[in-house]
C-alpha cells in the first residue's frame, strides 16, 4: 500500500512540474508582436534633423504625419526642387515591416516613388534609419538613390498652421545674409493656402508678389514665381501671440553653411 501510494505521489509531482514548465515557456513572438512597437512610437509627425550625421539643410526637409498605422500623410513638395508638383500633404500608402516603414508617393504619368526606412534606433523624441528610395515607372523599377542613407528624424509637437493666419511685418535678423537688406517686409498669409508678399514703398506697402503656401508642424513651405521661374523656400517658424520667428539653414555656392533669421509682429486689424 505504503509502495502504491508512492508511486502516486511521484505522479502527481511530475505532472505539477511539467504542467509549470510549460507555462513558463515564453511564446514565440509572431511578426504582428515585432511590428507592435513600431506603430505605437511612429504616430506623430517628424521632420528631418540629421543627414549622414549633419545638420538637413532647411530647404531639404521632410515631414510626415502618422496619424494612425493607415492614415499618414506626405507630400511629393518634397524639398526645394521645382521639377516636383506642389501641393499641401495627402494621405500616402505606408507600409510597416519587422525592422521600418516605407511610403509610397504616387505621381503624375505612372511614376512611383518609395522611400523605405530601416530603423536603427527609436524612442519618443527621435529615430534614426538607413533610407533607400526607389523610383519607379507604370510598376517597373527604373532608379535606386543610394545618397543620404542615414537619416534622424524628430518629432514635432507643435502645429502653427492656423497661428500664422494674418499679416506680418519684420524683418532680417541675420546679418550679413544674402537675406539682410536692412528693410522692413510683410507677408499676409491667407487661409486658403495663398499668400501676398509686400515691400514698403515711402509711407506704403505695395504688393510685389503672391504665392502658395503651407505649414506643417513648424515647417514653412512657400513657392512663388518671378516670370517662369518656379522659388520655393523652406523655413522654420515658430509663433508666440503676435510674434513670429522663423529661421533656416542655408548654403553657400562654396558648400559652407549659414543660419538665416527673421522675426516679425503680427500686424493689427
Amino acid at each position: 500500500m505504503k509502495k502504491i501510494l508512492s508511486v502516486l505521489l511521484s505522479c502527481v509531482m511530475c505532472s505539477t512540474l511539467l504542467f509549470t514548465a510549460c507555462e513558463a515557456a515564453p511564446e514565440e513572438s509572431t511578426g504582428t508582436d515585432a511590428q507592435a512597437p513600431i506603430e505605437e512610437m511612429i504616430v506623430g509627425r517628424w521632420m528631418t534633423s540629421l543627414v549622414n550625421g549633419e545638420p538637413a539643410l532647411t530647404n531639404d526637409r521632410l515631414v510626415f504625419n502618422v496619424v494612425s498605422p493607415s492614415e499618414v500623410y506626405s507630400s511629393v513638395s518634397l524639398m526645394n526642387v521645382s521639377t516636383l508638383p506642389w501641393h499641401e500633404p495627402e494621405l500616402t500608402e505606408f507600409v510597416i515591416s519587422e525592422d521600418g516603414f516605407s511610403f509610397t508617393d504616387y505621381r503624375p504619368e505612372g511614376m512611383s516613388v518609395v522611400r523605405e526606412y530601416t530603423l536603427t534606433d527609436i524612442n519618443e523624441t527621435e529615430f534614426t534609419a538607413n533610407r533607400t528610395v526607389t523610383r519607379f515607372v507604370d510598376g517597373v523599377e527604373v532608379e535606386t538613390l543610394e545618397r543620404e542613407n542615414v537619416v534622424t528624424f524628430v518629432r514635432i509637437n507643435d502645429d502653427f498652421s492656423g497661428d500664422i493666419i494674418g499679416t506680418w511685418e519684420g524683418s532680417c535678423t541675420s546679418e550679413g545674409s544674402v537675406f539682410d537688406d536692412g528693410q522692413p517686409h510683410r507677408w499676409e498669409y491667407h487661409d486658403d493656402g495663398t499668400f501676398v508678399y509686400y515691400v514698403q514703398d515711402g509711407d506704403e506697402w505695395v504688393a510685389h508678389n503672391d504665392g502658395e503656401y503651407y505649414v506643417d508642424g513648424i515647417l514653412l513651405r512657400t513657392r512663388w514665381f518671378d516670370g517662369e521661374v518656379d522659388n520655393r523656400e523652406w523655413w522654420e517658424i515658430t509663433i508666440d501671440g503676435d510674434t513670429m520667428s522663423w529661421t533656416a539653414l542655408r548654403a553657400n555656392d562654396d558648400g559652407t553653411t549659414y543660419t538665416a533669421t527673421f522675426e516679425m509682429t503680427r500686424v493689427a486689424e
